[in-house]
């Protein structure tokens, strides 16, 4: 035996008798290594390493017969070396008892805090936070015991450690830590909490401080309320803590590093951070409230409690930016959206791992437990690509839903963040009455995002002391609640009389300060402390020069043989030993031919093309999607995979000397969160071609409100420019109503003040070139794009090198076949797959009267280009046909049918051609599906 287990013998620990507090010191070893002193560390791992199976499995019958085994070879010598008579079985039960209640209020001790300010619930007795549970009676009172891994002295009595536990974390403060896997981030909050039994080290200008802050959170609202009488502005009274808590939070970072903050939340509260938080001026306010708005070039504008806004704030560590976004009432929904701008701002700064970003998000209590984005947005958050250092979450908990839900109807969980355990968060319950615990944890969590880059949460439990509006009387259906909200002094008024008591302001000072700061508003005075005006941030973006481009401004997309060749050398070299799948290997010596113009050019190679050409000029390039390095279809092959082992290379990160300027990811099985990610992304990057592609179009319906409420409407409401581009597979191949359709039609109904774009390109050359269109031009806008499937394949569908040097993207393009204009008689203008079915079956049919024309892009229509053939080329034309894979009630036919009349001379008459209308996107079963396709292009060519 070691020197120092001879020592722990003789100093009573060891003995044949304490058998049994051995067996729960070794359990407490199992879960958690860190909770049982070094030496019997040592002594278990021992055991452990003398046994041919896996580490922490000795069982523990084993462990038993080990240490009666050496303790009676040993006991002699124990009792023989004067360390003192060893503990009876007794005395080791005892302490082991002692262990597991300290274990007990680590883990459930937030089920005995104090958390509700309104006392609303009858307390649950916790059986293991008794003693009594333990087999500890008051006898045990004064005995003294050892702490354990508890941060105190080594050893107490028993009734000062029940005492010490209580305050630290049965008060005001409620920590969830203990189902965190990794030991060092468990230690480190328990050092944390511990060492200052849960209470914030403030002093007198801190706390003086933080009254003044609940005074102004407490003073805007009673000021709109007096000033704007009924109007809605979604009041934070009841929850006025969030505004020192956002204080804190902000100069705490910037004394960390942090130079960027992104925040986002919903509408409660929101006006009340605006003014005293980010510095919005208050006549702006004002002038919202009287509906004294600027309409000239506004667009649809948004309501005054969705607006966004950003400031530079002064901090210990310089200024920091802060950033709120714009928000929609879909509540949760801004999540991936701000955690998307945070990623793009590190992308700019080269900060890797969040040390200058920092995510922020409020959230109200029902919607974070209630939406599913929330849980798809913490699976984002330690994802390759996705990452961003952690986000600080906090939750405005109101303890009632959205206007009068009772927490038991809106989840089925005992806290409203059983969410964040799935990716192991620190969760800190604080009453929202003490504005001191709620700096404590603030502190708590903002230091352990930076310590260990991960996400946080902290749940404000407080109230709502209105409706769910000004307007709302919530005391109809919630009369026990509203009763005693009714009866409840606010937080600002406790905490004033708090400081009162203990002699660090006088009876006036509260007065006082609520005067001065109603003086400034009525002077409409900026309120929030720290604001800077006319800060340099290089780092920030101009969008200004992205507002003045014009749809049809001329912008040349080739890229000349010489760069092609040099582009395609680059992409076809791979490092050595690298061994391909024999079917990547074929993909990619046919590239190298592509590249030579001595095999005709397929889809993958002129994506891969457009988006080297894009790196070579400066650009970057950032795709994700559920399975985009390889391409659903297997087509793309941007990551090529080592078939020895198992090693990625992605050639297009040797375009350029910096390899993050191309990002390919495959991403989680999402498509709200990873859609909102990208658009957050791409409304800070206008340099970054950011692109999301679904892994078949039918599942961008999971990302509907995303599309609705930003992608389309962003511009209109907000002012917010994006470039961001979808990839939606869409074509009809038999396989069913879940892998045909991109729901075409749900754009094209959304199109309107040229919002967006979208195309139909059924080329190569013509997808090199909106590719490279859409990053070149002079502005940005979505861009949603209808992709292939089969045409990936499609032996008809390819294009010549020179297409790629010498051309340009087509809106329309005209019939290709030598048919003669002067015998049209018909003309069939189609968009996607369907055109090279018309096509081959008018080739078998041999028929010359009948022209096709394909319409690449949908919207902005191209009325002008349309028109120069059917009026005038084909003038003589008689039938005009529209043909489409589509149901009729889907597809682009009734969006876009007038456009086709606009077109059309007025002796021409306009058909339909397609499938009939359809509840379903597309039939299960393929016999069905080939009939109905035959069927649309019969129609087509004999109507």
């Amino acid at each position: 035996m070691s020197g120092s287990f001879q020592q722990l013998q003789r100093s009573s620990y060891l003995a044949g008798g304490n058998a049994s507090f051995i067996e729960d010191l070794y359990e407490q070893y199992l879960r958690d290594a860190s909770l049982v002193p070094q030496e019997w560390r040592t002594y278990f791992k021992g055991l452990e390493d003398a046994q041919p199976r896996q580490a922490r499995e000795v069982p523990h019958s084993q462990v038993r017969e080990e240490f009666v085994r050496r303790a009676r070879r040993n006991g002699g010598a124990a009792a023989s070396a004067g360390g003192g008579p060893a503990m009876s079985p007794d005395a080791a039960e005892k302490q082991a008892a002692v262990l597991r209640l300290i274990n007990a209020w680590r883990v459930r001790g937030h089920q005995a805090a104090n958390l509700d300010p309104l006392d609303l619930r009858d307390a649950s007795p916790i059986p293991d936070l008794d003693p009594g549970f333990h087999n500890l009676t008051e006898t045990d009172m004064d005995a003294e015991f050892n702490t354990g891994s508890l941060f105190t002295a080594d050893r107490m009595k028993l009734r000062d450690i029940i005492t010490f536990l209580k305050n630290t974390y049965g008060r005001t403060v409620g920590s969830e830590f203990m189902h965190i896997t990794d030991t060092r981030e468990k230690r480190w909050i328990q050092e944390r909490i511990e060492r200052v039994q849960g209470r914030a080290e403030l002093d007198g200008d801190q706390r003086r401080t933080t009254l003044e802050r609940l005074s102004a959170a407490e003073g805007i609202e009673k000021y709109l309320h007096s000033k704007y009488v009924g109007q809605k502005r979604f009041s934070l009274e009841g929850s006025e803590a969030l505004i020192p808590l956002l204080d804190e939070l902000i100069q705490r970072s910037g004394a960390q590093g942090v130079k960027e903050m992104v925040m986002g939340m919903a509408h409660r509260g929101r006006l009340n951070v605006l003014i005293n938080i980010l510095g919005k001026s208050p006549a702006d306010l004002f002038q919202e409230f009287e509906g004294n708005f600027n309409l000239e070039n506004a667009g649809s504008g948004d309501v005054k409690y969705h607006l966004g806004y950003s400031s530079d704030i002064q901090t210990p560590g310089g200024a920091l930016h802060l950033a709120m976004a714009f928000n929609p009432s879909h509540l949760e929904i801004v999540d991936p959206v701000v955690v998307g701008s945070a990623r793009a701002r590190m992308q700019r700064r080269h900060d890797r791992w969040g040390e200058e970003v920092l995510p922020v998000l409020i959230h109200g209590d029902a919607a974070f437990a209630g939406q599913g984005v929330v849980m798809e947005t913490f699976q984002l958050s330690q994802a390759r690509g996705f990452y961003t250092g952690g986000t600080v979450h906090v939750i405005v908990n109101n303890q009632i839903g959205f206007t009068t839900s009772n927490p038991l109807d809106s989840r089925s969980t005992l806290y409203c963040t059983e969410v964040a355990k799935m990716v192991q968060a620190p969760i800190l319950h604080v009453n929202g009455d003490d504005p001191e615990a709620v700096l404590f944890v603030t502190q708590l969590a903002l230091d352990f995002r930076q310590r260990f880059k991960k996400d946080v949460v902290i749940d404000v439990i407080c109230y709502r002391r209105h409706g769910h509006n000004e307007a709302d009387e919530p005391a109809a259906t919630q009369p026990m609640m509203y009763g005693k909200i009714k009866k409840h002094p606010s937080v600002r008024k406790l905490y004033a009389q708090r400081l009162q008591e203990e002699g660090l302001i006088g009876n006036e000072d509260p007065d006082t300060i609520t005067r001065d700061y109603r003086d400034a508003l009525d002077n409409e005075e900026v309120v929030a402390p720290h604001i800077l005006t006319g800060v340099r941030n290089d780092y920030a973006v101009d969008w200004g020069t992205y507002f003045q481009g014009n749809w049809d401004d001329p912008v040349d997309t080739n890229l000349s043989p010489q760069v092609l060749r040099e582009l395609n050398e680059t992409l076809q070299q791979l490092p050595d030993r690298f061994e391909l799948n024999p079917r990547v290997s074929g993909i990619m010596e046919s590239r190298r031919k592509m590249g030579a113009g001595a095999l005709a050019m397929d889809w993958g190679f002129a994506e891969t093309m457009a988006y080297a050409g894009l790196l070579r000029e400066g650009y970057k390039v950032r795709l994700t999607g559920q399975d985009s390095g390889r391409g659903t279809f297997s087509h793309r092959h941007a990551v090529l995979h080592n078939a020895n082992d198992g090693s990625t290379y992605v050639p297009l990160k040797n375009v350029t000397t910096e390899p993050e300027d191309f990002v390919v990811i495959d991403s989680l099985l999402s498509e709200e969160a990873v859609l909102g990610f990208e658009y957050g992304y791409a409304t800070n990057d206008p340099r970054t071609m950011v692109i999301w592609e679904a892994q078949f179009g039918d599942f961008v319906n999971g990302a509907q409100v995303v599309i609705d409420q930003f992608i389309t409407s962003g511009e209109t409401k907000w002012g917010r420019l994006s470039g961001l581009t979808m990839y939606l597979p869409h074509g009809y191949e038999g396989q069913g109503p879940e892998h045909s359709s991109a729901r075409l039609e749900r754009f094209l109904q959304l199109c309107a003040d040229n919002n967006i774009q979208v195309c139909v390109p059924t080329t190569p050359a013509q997808f090199f070139h909106m590719i490279r269109r859409q990053q070149l031009r002079s502005y940005r806008k979505p861009l949603i794009v209808m992709t292939p499937k089969s045409l990936l394949r499609h032996k008809l569908s390819t294009s010549a090198l020179e297409n790629l040097t010498e051309g340009r993207w087509h809106n329309v393009i005209d019939e290709i076949d030598d048919i003669k204009v002067k015998d049209v008689r018909k003309v069939i203008i189609c968009s996607g797959k369907v055109y090279y079915d018309l096509l081959t079956e008018r080739r078998n049919r041999e028929i010359k009267d009948t022209a096709i024309v394909r319409v690449e892009q949908l919207y902005p229509f191209p009325e002008n280009d349309l028109s120069a053939l059917l009026r005038r080329r084909y003038g003589k034309a008689k039938t005009v046909v529209w043909c489409q894979e589509e149901p009729k009630n889907q597809g682009a036919w009734y969006s876009s049918q007038h456009h086709f009349r606009r077109c059309m001379k007025e002796t021409q008459e306009l058909h339909y051609a397609g499938r009939d209308a359809s509840a379903s996107p597309a039939v299960g079963y393929p016999k069905v599906h080939h009939e109905q396709q035959r069927k649309l292009v019969e129609d087509a060519l004999t109507i």
